[in-house]
């Protein structure tokens, strides 16, 4: 049940985010489009979670998706509904901030 737990709520392992990135990882910011105006990660899509239903078309599904919000609920949500549609390996970064590290 832990596990299950732990999956639910990407907190098992974590995935080397900078690696993911440069092997091109998709990044998905999924806050809405005034937040996104006001600052994000060169290379990543804007699809705000609300509209993430209709739009997983541009996300494709045989590469790595990174998902980021404001504080990671929202990218904790998009993660869900990525791997429900399908996608194998989506991963939650939580706030953007957290992968302005790995900006080039």
């Amino acid at each position: 049940m832990l596990q299950i737990l732990k999956k639910l709520f990407n907190r098992g392992p974590r995935a080397d985010l900078g690696a993911l990135i440069a092997n091109g990882a998709t990044i998905v910011d999924v806050r809405t489009p005034g937040e996104y105006a006001g600052g994000h990660i060169r290379g990543s899509i804007n699809i705000p979670l609300n509209t993430l239903g209709s739009q997983m078309g541009k996300i494709k599904k045989d590469k790595p998706v990174i998902t980021c919000c404001a504080s990671g609920m929202r990218s904790g949500a998009a993660r869900s509904q990525l791997l429900s549609a399908g996608y194998s390996e989506v991963h939650n970064a939580g706030s953007w901030f957290n992968l302005k590290r790995y900006e080039k």
